[in-house]
């Protein structure tokens, strides 16, 4: 495994997002052996709503979680699936070195430079104050852009495939991160693993993330998100 990076983007003592970067925490054997389990999760396409019209969103996606760990995603209730082998075996790999704990993984499939993440925070309420949030890249190479929440100041970093990306508190509730589009480029997964407060949403919100939702979003801008 390759030591941590404490990134600064070359702007010295500036004020800047609690990360730690770790390229090739995942060896090329362990990335090929994940790729090909990832071809057997069942990935969706969840609609959300923007201005009255239903929309699937830029990417597929799946969440995988332990018991009782559900996700609220754009006002659609994301049911956990129980884990896959390796995707647990990742988990553990990430405790077991770095003393990173969690409880549920959000993996995000892009399948060309096409699919994209709008800008956002992860700062869901079902997330354990405090928390830390470890992105894992396999597969293309893709910009990661950081936006101030204050000044709109915008920092970039390019993830490769196997890289570790450490999101410390307090990052989420001072900057936004997104991925843009990007011609030409080839499909990418991203792993994001979260500790989550178990049996957070009971069983108050009914809408699924396989179809409509009886929560609708509440959202007013573009369906990058």
């Amino acid at each position: 495994m390759s030591k941590g990076v404490q990134l600064d983007f070359g702007l010295g003592d500036a004020e800047l997002p609690p990360m730690t970067y770790i390229p090739g925490f995942l060896d090329q054997a362990r990335q090929d052996a994940l790729w090909a389990e990832a071809g057997r999760y069942p990935f969706e396409s969840p609609s959300i709503r923007v201005y009255g019209k239903w929309h699937p969103i830029p990417r597929q996606q799946v969440w995988f979680a332990d018991p009782g760990c559900d996700y609220v995603y754009s006002s659609l209730l994301v049911k956990a699936l129980p884990w896959p082998p390796l995707a647990a075996r990742l988990r553990a790999k990430l405790e077991r070195e770095l003393g990173f704990v969690s409880n549920g993984v959000l993996v995000n499939r892009y399948r060309s430079g096409e699919d994209a993440m709008g800008f956002h925070s992860d700062d869901e309420p079902e997330l354990v104050p405090g928390s830390d949030i470890a992105s894992i890249t396999l597969g293309a190479s893709r910009e990661f852009v950081l936006k101030d929440k204050l000044t709109g100041r915008r920092l970039s970093l390019v993830l490769n495939s196997g890289d570790l990306l450490l999101m410390h508190h307090p990052m989420q509730q001072h900057w936004q991160h997104g991925l843009p589009r990007c011609k030409g480029v080839g499909e990418r997964l991203n792993f994001t693993f979260r500790l989550l407060t178990p049996g957070f949403h009971g069983t108050a919100i009914h809408g699924t993330a396989s179809g409509s939702a009886e929560r609708p979003a509440k959202l007013t801008g573009k369906i990058d998100r």
